[in-house]
């Protein structure tokens, strides 16, 4: 099937092409140009002047719709995928909190499952612990987490070829050979849940530790020890050039003036924005999947207010932060939740960016910045543009 979306202003990697076109046929992009000029056999949408930029690649997100990822069924995942693909994820690596080994087990055959159909979004599994410190587990089931263990995580990464990403707190004993271990196998280890200062920070980006999990959030910045001061993680992470960060741009678990400053220190290509959704998001559920969990002031917290505990944004809602509340340029924001994560994850080869002979992963935007449709490999999965 060939479509033409026609009178957009099209995110490119070269910036802005107003009055341009995205030419699709199937599940790729066959044209992005600056022509209106009708193609013959083409379905013509028009987009009436809205942006048209490339489609939100989720690499950190627990679940939506009412469901979590941790339940490990397929009717879970294609519920969380589809409740935000309508608010423009086209792309996805579901995650999982801290689990035990059975929960991991069961996700990962749900994974590779989605993962061979046809066009599917899934493009591999996050683990997010349970190698994570105590002091610093926040949201995370205490009860799972512990140090990492080679008897453990080398038969899970055999046994797992979805799985892209691995985090752990570097400053655990066993963990940076970990890191190693993981990088090794083309599997992306992410600092987490730490406690980490300069010299863990340093030692785990030089084992392959070169990104971190939701920054500023469960890690600590500045501080004390008696009368002497300490950097923290995260003056740790700015003052390594090429380490990546991922950053909740809900406007709470990072206030937008932090928001601001990581995307002025770290820029465009080193800074991706996540939703790190739970189940609540995109849905009208106010109940968390963890019992522990409430949903107030528009975020999820632990039920005694100790600490966050994911969010209930989604795709549309963190371009929306980024330009509307860190003043950040609609074309970074976009970058930032479809190129960088492309780019970190590894998948930039035909997701990301809107090119020809990439997938066919496309949003419209309207001038307020809300969705009015969606093409995820070729195919409208939300649509109140026509």
């Amino acid at each position: 099937m060939l479509t033409q979306i026609i009178n957009a202003r099209i995110l490119t990697p070269q910036g802005w092409l107003k009055n341009g076109s995205v030419i699709l046929r199937d599940n790729k992009i066959l044209e992005v140009t600056n022509c209106d000029l009708a193609v013959i056999g083409a379905e013509l949408i028009d987009a009436r002047g809205m942006y048209v930029v490339p489609g939100g690649v989720e690499m950190h997100v627990h679940g939506g719709g009412g469901r979590d990822f941790m339940e490990g069924t397929e009717d879970a995942f294609r519920t969380a995928i589809e409740a935000h693909a309508k608010h423009g994820m086209t792309s996805i690596f579901p995650t999982l909190s801290s689990s035990t080994v059975p929960m991991i087990t069961q996700a990962v055959e749900t994974c590779e499952k989605l993962m061979k159909e046809k066009d599917s979004p899934v493009l591999g599994l996050h683990l997010e612990g349970h190698y994570l410190n105590i002091k610093k587990a926040g949201g995370q089931m205490p009860e799972n987490i512990k140090d990492p263990d080679p008897n453990e995580y080398i038969p899970i990464v055999e046994n797992s070829p979805c799985l892209a990403r691995w985090d752990a707190a570097p400053e655990l004993p066993g963990a940076i050979q970990f890191g190693k271990y993981c990088a090794a196998k083309g599997i992306l280890p992410s600092i987490a849940h730490t406690q980490a200062e300069y010299n863990d920070v340093l030692a785990a980006f030089k084992a392959g530790f070169t990104h971190v999990t939701h920054f500023y959030n469960a890690m600590p910045g500045f501080h004390n020890k008696r009368e002497y001061k300490y950097e923290g993680t995260v003056e740790s992470v700015y003052l390594i050039d090429d380490m990546t960060v991922e950053c909740v741009a809900d406007g709470i678990h990072v206030p937008p003036t932090i928001l601001r400053m990581a995307y002025k220190l770290k820029g465009v290509e080193r800074m991706a924005l996540i939703t790190d959704a739970l189940a609540c998001a995109a849905s009208d559920s106010q109940v968390a999947f963890d019992p522990r969990v409430v949903i107030e002031d528009g975020v999820c917290k632990l039920s005694d207010r100790s600490a966050l505990a994911g969010s209930i944004a989604t795709t549309d809602r963190l371009i929306r932060t980024m330009v509307q509340q860190a003043e950040i340029p609609l074309e970074d924001a976009c970058r930032m939740v479809s190129e960088t994560p492309a780019r970190i994850m590894g998948v930039l080869d035909r997701k990301g960016t809107l090119q020809a002979d990439k997938d066919a992963d496309i949003l419209v935007l309207d001038d307020k910045l809300d969705i009015r449709c969606v093409w995820q490999m070729g195919k409208i999965i939300e649509n109140t543009l026509f």
